[in-house]
């Protein structure tokens, strides 16, 4: 039911930083900017920096993954390096690293099959929740597919437009952490049968028109349902 992840949204607390971290560091470019709120293109999905002053916030601590090129991982981590302590996790044949924003989201830049030049599109989001097998039924019922269930740590992880990682409250590779009340846009054509297929379990529907719906999970993150 949902064909892409249109954006992530984060709580910044001031927009400079952000805006420095993101442009200068990682080499997005603003596509949107007003003085509440920037939105950087990350491949095909937009990465919004918001400050707080409304519903939805943007997500704080978030753990989130962007595609790189394989053949750039090398040179990401060289010039990173020189600024941030960097850990690295290798994943089979692939490789991430991980540094923290100004506000405290875990990044991850990892290898995989996108043709770049740069950060070319978000695979990874990680969201905290207080149940995990609530939370993953509600995202199966979403269209997710479960593809790996941890038995170290306490979480699921599920494929659709975009990984998706469900985390009872733990620390992860990198010290990362769950995101709490993140604002999450999809993809779809159907706004309304998206809905519907998880009426009866959403915290609140905040908006519904027949282009975009606005709803509250069950943990309090925000999804968005706008068709394309």
């Amino acid at each position: 039911m949902l064909t892409g992840l249109a954006w992530l949204a984060l709580e910044a607390k001031y927009l400079e930083p952000a805006r420095e971290f993101y442009e200068e560091r990682l080499g997005l470019t603003v596509r949107e900017r007003g003085p509440d709120e920037l939105v950087f293109a990350a491949g095909g999905t937009d990465l919004v920096c918001r400050r707080l002053d409304a519903l939805p916030r943007g997500g704080l601590h978030t753990h989130y993954a962007f595609s790189i090129p394989a053949s750039e991982y090398d040179d990401w981590w060289e010039r990173l390096a020189a600024e941030y302590d960097l850990e690295e996790a290798q994943f089979g044949s692939t490789r991430s690293l991980y540094l923290y924003d100004p506000d405290g989201n875990c990044v991850e830049l990892g290898q995989q099959d996108v043709a770049g030049p740069g950060i070319d599109g978000i695979f990874e989001v990680v969201l905290e929740v207080e149940s995990l097998d609530r939370a993953q039924d509600f995202y199966e019922d979403l269209g997710f597919e479960t593809v790996d269930e941890g038995d170290a740590r306490k979480r699921v992880r599920l494929h659709g437009p975009m990984a998706l990682e469900l985390w009872e409250p733990h620390l992860g590779i990198a010290d990362a952490r769950g995101g709490v009340h993140v604002d999450l846009g999809f993809e779809t054509d159907d706004p309304g049968a998206v809905l519907e297929s998880v009426a009866d379990r959403v915290r609140s529907v905040e908006r519904s028109t027949d282009d975009e719906v606005i709803a509250r999970d069950p943990d309090g993150h925000f999804l968005t349902f706008t068709s394309t």
